[in-house]
């Protein structure tokens, strides 16, 4: 029986916060159902095996959303690779919050360190008019923004290149830049769990988890238009650290995320 099924595989899986919930949508995957909550018929025997893998390789302790190879942001989809960051809520403060502070009419958008494209697409879906180049220096992670872009319905108002930030120029122009950048100091990343599955590159900070700040304060300054708007993700503790790398700025203001600690700073030139 599917309910037999489910609770065997829920009981390898009782690391997991839902390890029901995690069986069910693995069953899902496997069945190729649309929701979880609709799986009343047993699988056949290959859907079983498949299953059955899903269920290991959760067990060995492999995030869900790269299992599903996707995962949900701001209500929409957005596909994964082994190269991208599992998009998460707090990030959603970003976008959030710059599409409240948006003043522009059709803004220029840059989105560095963009990963899945999550930020940049997120944003592109709910401004009107906006467009976003969406950078990033792994050609595996520019993939998922291609794919995610037009999964999105906005490949005609983004576009996606190869920039490293750390040496590459940005053009001069743009309205709003935003970056969820590497900012997690070098020593705690070994410790981390997520380092485990989840791209490092995408996670090291530097020696104080702040190096892309420093040269993002400086490098955004010069490309933002009169009035432009640079959001950044930060860590809990770095809101000063950050926020004093950011005094050429008019204005910087820190955020909160769900969980009331320090996470999004904006800043206006």
């Amino acid at each position: 029986m599917v309910r037999e099924l489910l609770n065997n595989a829920a009981k390898k899986l009782s690391f997991s916060e839902t390890p029901l919930l995690d069986a069910r949508i693995l069953l899902a995957k496997a069945m190729n159902k649309e929701n979880a909550a609709l799986i009343f018929e047993e699988p056949d025997d290959v859907q079983k095996d498949a299953f059955n893998a899903y269920i290991e390789q959760r067990a060995k302790g492999v995030p869900l959303a790269y299992i599903l190879g996707e995962k949900e942001f701001m209500g929409l989809s957005f596909k994964l690779n082994e190269d991208t960051l599992i998009p998460r809520p707090d990030t959603e403060c970003l976008v959030e919050k710059v599409i409240e502070k948006c003043t522009f009419h059709a803004p220029n958008i840059l989105d560095l360190c963009s990963g899945s494209g999550c930020i940049g697409i997120s944003l592109v879906k709910f401004i009107d008019n906006a467009t976003c180049d969406l950078t990033d220096i792994s050609e595996n992670a520019m993939k998922a923004e291609k794919e995610n872009a037009k999964l999105n319905h906005v490949e005609n108002r983004t576009k996606i290149f190869r920039l490293d930030i750390l040496t590459d120029e940005i053009e001069k122009g743009y309205d709003i830049i935003v970056s969820n950048p590497p900012y997690i100091r070098s020593n705690i990343v070994p410790t981390l769990e997520v380092s485990e599955y989840e791209p490092c590159l995408a996670l090291d900070g530097g020696s104080d988890g702040l190096d892309f700040y420093r040269v993002i304060a400086k490098k955004a300054y010069n490309a933002l238009s009169e009035g432009g708007m640079l959001a950044l993700e930060i860590g809990y503790d770095q809101g000063e650290d950050v926020k004093s790398l950011l005094k050429d700025f008019t204005s910087v203001e820190v955020y909160k995320d769900y969980g009331q600690n320090d996470r999004v700073i904006i800043a206006i030139k």
